[in-house]
């Protein structure tokens, strides 16, 4: 049977979706796994998001919260604001409740990636933070560690991510994800499937 792996976003400029996507790839490369974009409902209007200058959202599929049960694993994206996970995704984990009483996530493994503007707007602090989140539900959370190898050491260039996960600096908004940030999320997303399908294949043993 399929390990089911969800990869679970929040993306208002497209930055986390293009790190979502390679995510994907690297998931769907580990043999018996199957993958699936999902993203968080918007709390913001047409009206505010286009003062805000946010391009037309992406055609993946809006989750629901008690889907998130049907995961043998999700690893969720977001940008940062604040040095903390988006309101967005907030308010879709404040959602969760439901999830929370029945212990529904207990036992999943978690992971998550993220964009900030600047080298010191949150790549450790984003991830660190949302970690409460998965706390509360008792999923198992899996960091990238520096599993990524010796790019994570690479100063020759400016490259987001941390050993929480994947990570891509925006600027002002300008700046994509580069190479190296696009290749650390397909490892990111390679090496969790991996562990996702070990812990699924320990539970049915």
């Amino acid at each position: 049977m399929a390990v089911k792996v969800y990869v679970v976003y929040y993306s208002m400029y497209g930055h986390v979706a293009k790190l979502a996507e390679e995510i994907k790839k690297g998931a769907s490369s580990v043999e018996g796994v199957e993958v699936k974009i999902w993203q968080v409902p918007e709390t913001l209007s047409e009206e505010v998001l286009g003062k805000m200058g946010a391009p037309p959202r992406s055609d993946a599929p809006v989750i629901a919260p008690q889907e998130l049960a049907e995961a043998d694993g999700v690893l969720f994206g977001f940008p940062t604001r604040f040095g903390m996970m988006a309101a967005q995704m907030k308010a879709f984990f404040d959602a969760t409740g439901g999830l929370w009483r029945e212990q529904s996530l207990a036992g999943k493994p978690a992971g998550v990636f993220f964009s900030t503007g600047t080298q010191g707007g949150g790549q450790e602090t984003t991830p660190l933070t949302a970690v409460t989140q998965l706390a509360h539900h008792g999923m198992v959370f899996v960091p990238v560690g520096y599993t990524f190898g010796a790019k994570m050491f690479d100063m020759a260039a400016v490259h987001g991510g941390s050993p929480y996960g994947a990570g891509t600096f925006a600027g002002d908004g300008s700046r994509w994800p580069s190479e190296a940030e696009l290749e650390h999320a397909f490892h990111q997303g390679k090496y969790f499937a991996g562990i996702a399908k070990k812990l699924k294949g320990a539970s049915s043993a």
